[in-house]
């Protein structure tokens, strides 16, 4: 990826899908095509400019898919690709720790 040595996959790993909204929004994803407003209804507190750089990062390095629709007003709609949903099996061992760790107080999204 972009020519960088990484001495270790858990450094890429984190390249990858690291940061506070990348992981949440591949957790959205994990159940199917996501438009762009559901994203923005789902995480409030995220800005479009952090939300549309996540999802351009998300896709250069192959794990969202972005699809237009030719209409007026145009609809995105994002899926994970192939590689992305491997991901899925990490994201949900993520869930299952976060729901065992030390009784917190967690709303299941």
């Amino acid at each position: 990826m972009n020519d960088k040595t990484y001495f270790c996959p858990v450094e890429l790993t984190v390249n990858v899908i690291g940061g506070k909204w990348k992981v949440l929004l591949l957790w959205k994803l994990k159940d199917g095509i996501v438009r762009y407003g559901e994203f923005k209804r789902h995480l409030p507190a995220i800005t479009h400019k952090m939300l549309s750089q996540c999802l351009r990062e998300l896709e250069k390095d192959g794990i969202v898919h972005r699809h237009v629709h030719q209409v007026i007003p145009p609809v995105v709609e994002y899926s994970l690709t192939e590689k992305g949903k491997e991901l899925v099996p990490v994201l949900t061992s993520m869930q299952k720790w976060g729901l065992n760790y030390t009784n917190p107080v967690v709303v299941d999204l």
